[in-house]
Parts: structure tokens; sequence; C-alpha cells
């Protein structure tokens, strides 16, 4: 049984396009809760000042 799963995971067909985090909008809250942790206002300040130092690239930090 368990190839007969496999041979349908591989014959699904897949994305043509890729997405990175980055080409969303993101907040400091989502920056925060991407890196796991719960938002409080030191780490979503810290995150406001990373976004406006590195824009969208701060999200590729967490995710690819």
């Amino acid at each position: 049984m368990k190839g007969e799963h496999d041979k349908e995971e591989s014959s699904a067909p897949r994305p043509t396009q890729l997405r990175t985090g980055s080409e969303q909008p993101v907040d400091p809250e989502d920056l925060v809760r991407l890196s796991g942790r719960e938002p409080t206002p030191e780490r979503i300040e810290k995150a406001r000042r990373e976004l406006e130092e590195h824009g969208a690239a701060a999200v590729e930090r967490y995710l690819p």
C-alpha cells in the first residue's frame, strides 16, 4: 500500500511558481510570530526596526 500512495504523490501536479515569504506584506507582529515567539511590545519594536532596516529581506531569515 505504501507504494500506491507514493505513486499518487509523485504524479500530482507541482506548482509552476514558488513563492518566498518576502513576496507578501509583513507587519512587525508577523515577523515576531515567524521567529516562533509570542509578540511582546519589545519584540514588536525590534521587528519594526528590522523591517525598516532590511525591508522584505528581514522575512527571509525565517522563511526561504
